[in-house]
C-alpha cells in the first residue's frame, strides 16, 4: 500500500511538473493556432504575380496575397543559412555563430534555444520538410534540436558537397532524391518540391487527428540552382523565349505555386484555416544567377527579355534592399484581416517572438531574443511602433580571416526611413530604388547609423563561435549513408495518403 501511495504521489508530481512546463500566458488572439511557415530558397520579392512580375504565373500565391495581412518591407539576410538561424533563434545570425553558408560557419550555435523548443512549452509538435542548412553534424541536426518529424536533405542544396561537414547524400538529384527521414535515409520517387509538400501534408494530416497544435516548417530548396524544374513548368518560359537556365528558375517557382495550391486546398478541406497561421516568405533576395546575369533570352518578336526584381537595387548576397527584402504573406482566417498591409519594417528576428506571443508563451530566452512580437501590427497596421535599427552583414569572409577586418565591409543599417550601405545613405521612403546617395547632405544621420552598427558589432564579435573551427575530416551524411547501405540498405519511402 505504501509503495502504491508513493507511486501515486510520484505520478501526480510528474503531472504537476508537466503542467508547469506548459506556458500559462494568454494567447494574443485568445486561441492557440497551428503554424505553417513556407520558406523558399533564393526566390526573393519579385517573382510573384501580385508583385508585378511580367512573366510568371502564380495564381495560388496571388490568392494568398489577397487573403493575407502583408508586410511590405520584410527584411532578412543576404544569404540562406543566416536567415534560417535568425528565424530559429530570434536574433541576428552573427550572434548565432553563422557567418557563412559552408566551411563549418553555417552551424547554428548549440547554446541557442530554438523555435520548436520554445513552441514545445505550449504543447506544440514540430516538423521540418526540406532544407535545414544549419549544420550537418549530428548535434546540429533538427531531430536533436526540438523537431519531432524531420524530412530533409543535407548541405545547402540537394547534391551539394564541400570540403567540410556540409554535404548532402552522395549523388543526389532534384528528381527521386535520397532524403533523411527521422534519422534514416530513404529513396523517394518524384520531384523534390512535390515531395516536401507531400511529406508535410501527410504529417499534418496525422497530427490534426490527434488534436494537437503543430508547427510545420516547409523549406524548399527550390528555386535555388541548379535550375531544374519539371518540364511542364519550364515549357511556358521556353515558349516565351527564355533560355533554359532562366526557364528553370521561373519554372521552379510556378511549381512551388502549384504546391501552395495543394496545401491551401487541404487546409480548406480539413477545416484548418480558422485555426492555422499560414506564412509564405523567401530566405534572401532573388538570385542573380537564375534571373539576372547574362542573356536571358529573346522573345519571338526579337526583344531582349529582362528579369524583374521589384525595382530594387541588389540581389542575393547584397546588403542593398534587393538582397534582403522578401515577401511576407500571413493568412489566418477569422483573425487577420485580408488585404491589410503593414508599412513598418519587420524582419526574420521577429518570427520567434511573434509565434510565442500568439501561442501564449511567456517564458522566453530573453537575453537571446533581439526581435519583437509583430502582434501589435497584426492587430492594427497603423499601431504606434517605436523605430529601431536592423543590421545586415554579408560576412562570408575567407575562413581564418579576422572578422574585425571586415566590420565596415558589405554591411548595412536600416531604420524606417534610411538605409546606410557602407558609405552610402539612401532615403528609402522617397527613394526606394536607392538611386541617390544622400550621405554628404546628412552627416548626422550617417554618424548615428554607424554608431548603432559599431555597438551591434562589438556585441556580435564574441559570439562568432565558428571562426576558428577546424574543417571536418568527414562528411557526416556520406558516412551515415554508406554505413546504412552496408547494414540495411536504403528503403523506398512510402508517400503518405491523405
Amino acid at each position: 500500500m505504501k509503495m502504491l501511495k508513493l507511486l501515486n504521489i510520484t505520478l501526480f508530481t510528474s503531472y504537476l511538473l508537466a503542467l508547469a512546463s506548459i506556458s500559462s500566458a494568454k494567447p494574443a488572439f485568445d486561441k492557440k493556432p497551428n503554424f505553417i511557415l513556407v520558406i523558399t530558397d533564393d526566390q526573393g520579392h519579385g517573382p510573384i504575380g501580385r508583385h508585378g512580375h511580367p512573366w510568371i504565373r502564380t495564381p495560388n500565391l496571388d490568392e494568398l496575397y489577397d487573403t493575407s495581412t502583408r508586410f511590405d518591407r520584410f527584411l532578412v539576410s543576404p544569404t540562406c543559412s543566416p536567415t534560417r538561424a535568425a528565424i530559429m533563434t530570434g536574433r541576428h545570425p552573427l550572434k548565432n555563430g553563422v557567418t557563412h553558408t559552408i566551411l563549418e560557419r553555417e552551424r547554428m550555435t548549440l547554446d541557442a534555444t530554438i523555435l520548436p523548443q520554445v513552441l514545445a512549452k505550449a504543447g506544440y509538435t514540430s516538423g521540418i520538410f526540406g532544407k535545414w542548412h544549419l549544420g550537418d553534424e549530428e548535434p546540429y541536426q533538427p531531430h536533436k534540436r526540438g523537431f519531432d518529424e524531420v524530412f530533409i536533405h543535407g548541405a545547402g542544396g540537394i547534391g551539394q558537397a564541400y570540403k567540410c561537414s556540409c554535404a548532402d547524400a552522395p549523388g543526389n538529384k532534384y528528381f527521386n532524391p535520397t532524403i533523411r527521414h527521422n534519422g534514416t535515409f530513404v529513396k523517394t520517387e518524384g520531384y523534390c518540391t512535390d515531395l516536401f509538400f507531400t511529406a508535410a501534408l501527410g504529417w499534418m494530416h496525422r497530427v490534426k487527428e490527434k488534436n494537437r497544435p503543430f508547427f510545420a516548417y516547409i523549406t524548399t530548396n527550390a528555386p535555388h540552382g541548379p535550375f531544374i524544374a519539371p518540364p511542364k513548368n519550364t515549357k511556358h518560359f521556353t515558349d516565351l523565349g527564355f533560355n533554359d537556365r532562366t526557364a528553370g528558375f521561373y519554372g521552379m517557382i510556378e511549381n512551388i505555386d502549384e504546391n501552395m495550391g495543394r496545401l491551401m486546398t487541404k487546409l480548406e478541406e480539413w477545416g484548418l484555416y480558422e485555426n492555422t497561421v499560414l506564412i509564405f516568405m523567401s530566405d534572401n533576395g532573388m538570385t542573380a544567377a537564375g534571373a539576372g546575369q547574362g542573356k536571358l533570352g529573346t522573345s519571338k518578336e526579337g526583344q531582349p527579355l529582362h528579369h524583374y526584381n521589384s525595382e530594387m537595387k541588389g540581389h542575393k548576397g547584397s546588403s542593398d534592399e534587393g538582397g534582403v527584402r522578401v515577401p511576407f504573406l500571413m493568412r489566418w482566417d477569422s483573425v487577420l484581416k485580408p488585404g491589410n498591409e503593414v508599412k513598418k519594417i519587420a524582419a526574420h528576428i521577429d518570427i520567434l517572438p511573434t509565434f510565442a506571443d500568439i501561442a501564449g508563451i511567456d517564458k522566453l530566452p530573453n537575453k537571446q531574443i533581439e526581435g519583437r512580437s509583430l502582434v501589435p501590427l497584426l492587430k492594427d497596421p497603423k499601431a504606434v511602433w517605436k523605430d529601431r535599427y536592423l543590421f545586415t552583414q554579408k560576412a562570408r569572409w575567407k575562413t581564418g580571416s579576422e572578422p574585425n577586418k571586415h566590420q565596415w565591409k558589405a554591411f548595412a543599417v536600416r531604420n524606417q526611413r534610411y538605409r546606410l550601405v557602407e558609405n552610402n545613405l539612401y532615403d528609402m521612403v522617397k527613394d526606394p530604388g536607392q538611386t541617390h546617395n544622400i550621405a554628404a547632405e546628412n552627416p548626422q544621420v550617417v554618424k548615428e547609423l554607424r554608431t548603432a552598427y559599431d555597438k551591434f558589432w562589438k556585441e556580435a564579435r564574441p559570439l562568432m563561435v565558428n571562426e576558428t573551427a577546424p574543417m571536418s575530416r568527414t562528411r557526416p551524411y556520406h558516412v551515415l549513408y554508406n554505413k546504412q547501405i552496408k547494414e540495411s540498405g536504403i528503403p523506398k519511402w512510402k508517400a503518405p495518403k491523405f
